[in-house]
């Protein structure tokens, strides 16, 4: 079967066509993504302006033609953080919905934590022991435990690499007060905010998802010669310093950072090494399936029943 993932995220809208059924690997076929970063388009009232529609509108009118274009039989939608927040962002959904007869649903930070959890699990399988799952979006930060597919412990703080970047940081190199402020935002929200199950994990084996991970395993494998699909503790307190002196325009020049991304990887490093901090944490496996793969196999297990 032929299925259209479609994320409406705080960065971009992306949608991933893959072959897939029930008990066998989802196999991509094709990809279709457009920056977007919604919450440059937020007005006063935290709703997104007219400008954002618009631009938010026809990358979904895009990115369902180009699904119709590969045959796809379903386009399983969703919105993340950044709708989720927008004061109008129930009313975007109904709009999307009805002008493109599909059926964009919004997850809840847990949602997504969870959905990331299965798909991890499922990666690595069963003798990965007990999980702990990190990722950091755009506008969030998720994390999951357990031993299960379905994780006794979850977690979302609004600590996202692009919503730090807009709240804290400015600047070109970014200034110490902003970066030093950001710093101490996200270790408040974490030790606040962290439930005893999450503190005290005990799991066998840390993981790693998404974009943001994956540009800092690959800035750690070019600056220090580690391997590309781990990161380790000791080498974010090298890439947060040597990031964080640099221009954007210097950053864009590092492998996987692109001039859009170049400058949310330094808030991305600064909540990776906090929260690797906090949960003594000393290295990461990358993994390569992370929420769009969750939300594809949820979907298949519902309908294999």
């Amino acid at each position: 079967m032929r299925l259209g993932v479609l994320d409406v995220g705080s960065n971009t809208i992306h949608l991933q066509v893959v072959d897939a059924h029930p008990g066998a690997r989802p196999s991509p076929t094709t990809n279709h993504k457009v920056e977007l970063r919604l919450t440059d388009h937020l007005d006063a009232k935290g709703a997104i302006n007219p400008e954002g529609i618009a631009l938010l509108m026809q990358g979904i009118e895009d990115a369902v033609e180009h699904a119709q274009n590969f045959q796809t039989e379903e386009i399983l939608a969703f919105a993340t953080s950044a709708l989720r927040e927008a004061k109008n962002g129930p009313k975007i959904i109904d709009e999307i919905n009805s002008r493109y007869e599909i059926d964009l649903q919004m997850l809840s930070g847990d949602d997504e934590a969870r959905l990331t959890f299965l798909a991890v699990r499922r990666w690595l399988g069963w003798s990965s022991g007990k999980l702990l799952v990190l990722d950091i979006g755009g506008g969030s930060l998720e994390l999951a435990t357990g031993v299960d597919e379905n994780p006794e412990a979850v977690l979302s703080l609004p600590l996202g690499a692009a919503r730090l970047t807009r709240e804290f940081l400015s600047g070109d190199p970014f200034t110490n007060k902003g970066l030093n402020s950001l710093e101490s935002r996200a270790h408040e929200l974490l030790k606040s905010k962290m439930p005893a199950k999450l503190q005290s994990h005990d799991a066998d084996h840390f993981v790693a998802t998404s974009k943001t991970f994956r540009t800092l395993a690959r800035i750690a494998n070019h600056w220090y010669g580690d391997r590309a699909q781990y990161l380790e503790a000791n080498a974010l307190i090298g890439i947060i310093s040597r990031l964080s002196s640099m221009s954007s325009e210097e950053r864009s020049k590092l492998p996987g950072v692109s001039i859009s991304r170049a400058g949310q990887i330094v808030s991305g490093a600064i909540v990776a090494q906090a929260v690797m901090e906090r949960l003594s944490i000393s290295e990461l496996e990358i993994c390569p399936w992370a929420l769009r793969e969750g939300v594809i196999l949820k979907w298949l297990d519902w309908n294999e029943r």
